[in-house]
């Protein structure tokens, strides 16, 4: 019997587990998978770039959680249970202890998620991640960003912004307390998708999406795909006044509106549907943070106003775009 390619050694060695709910994984031309009767499958991909996702010191247990969070971020955002994902790999080198730190991140968070490995690829090249992830959603059930109504409420998780001020500590700007800093850094590099929000929501919110790009681009595609426009109240917006002041205030405020990575949930719900919203945020021990509605105008369009209605001035980019000039 031949000895294994070393490309083949690898997976073998760091990502190769039995089968639990597939019938067949990693190790074939294709897994096979047994989806849940009258289940919908949603299916995902994240490609994740050394230098413009993630920083290249980035430790490799924390990278490897974070490869697979973000794209169980989308299946949260879907309110789909997660399954199976499969992972390809380019690495510039085989540098074992780097290999092993990533696998113990990436299966800590699959094991966090219930999510079961079926699949990959690994070659030669620029460090970059790429994960496809399935999910399992009842038909017809699916949170979709087409479903939102003029008068629906604008919900957002957890805390939006920590990530945006974290890359800025980790690229030297001043100002943040050693506390703050060290929290901002872990929302950056281990981010926590709202799986179980994104299951509780079903039936409830009429939109949602994870807010990766920024609150708002990602709520302007919401917007976009369900016709209408979203304006946010500025007192309602939970930023980080409280934790910081001066020129860091501002640096706060735009992290929260266009500085993406958090992968918290945005969703629109019905504004009679309040206290169920009330009852997941307590259930989950999870802040849900009401910030303003939906409504007709220019679709795709979001305004940021004060308590009376006029409107506020924007940040200049207002979420990250991976072809525009300025990004």
């Amino acid at each position: 019997m031949s000895a294994l390619s070393p490309e083949f050694s690898l997976i073998d060695r760091y990502f190769t587990r039995p089968a639990r709910s597939a019938t067949l994984g990693v190790g074939d031309d294709s897994a096979l998978l047994r989806p849940t009767p009258g289940m919908e499958l949603a299916v995902t991909s994240d490609l994740l770039v050394s230098g413009t996702h993630f920083l290249p010191d980035t430790h490799p247990e924390r990278l490897g959680w974070k490869t697979l969070a973000v794209n169980l971020s989308d299946l949260a955002a879907m309110g789909a249970k997660p399954r199976w994902v499969t992972l390809a790999l380019s690495l510039p080198a085989v540098d074992e202890v780097w290999l092993a730190a990533f696998a113990q991140g990436f299966f800590a968070c699959a094991d966090a998620f219930g999510v079961e490995l079926v699949g990959g690829d690994t070659t030669r090249g620029a460090l970059t991640l790429c994960v496809t992830a399935l999910g399992e959603v009842p038909r017809g059930e699916a949170l979709r960003r087409d479903g939102a109504r003029a008068g629906d409420d604008v919900w957002i998780s957890g805390t939006v912004g920590l990530a945006a001020l974290g890359l800025r500590h980790l690229l030297g700007h001043p100002g943040l307390p050693a506390s703050l800093a060290q929290r901002c850094v872990a929302h950056l590099e281990c981010p926590q998708p709202r799986v179980e929000l994104g299951l509780a929501l079903r039936g409830i919110a009429t939109a949602a999406l994870d807010i990766s790009d920024g609150l708002l681009a990602d709520l302007g595609h919401l917007a976009r795909r369900s016709g209408l426009a979203a304006r946010l109240e500025r007192d309602s917006l939970p930023v980080l006044s409280a934790e910081v002041a001066g020129d860091l205030a501002e640096a706060a405020l735009n992290a929260f509106l266009s500085g993406g990575d958090d992968y918290e949930l945005c969703f629109s719900a019905p504004a009679e549907r309040r206290a169920d919203v009330a009852q997941i945020a307590a259930h989950l021990d999870l802040p849900l943070w009401r910030i303003g509605a939906m409504q007709t105008g220019v679709p795709g369009s979001v305004a940021v106003t004060t308590r009376e209605g006029l409107p506020l001035p924007l940040p200049t980019q207002a979420g990250y775009d991976h072809f525009c000039a300025c990004a």
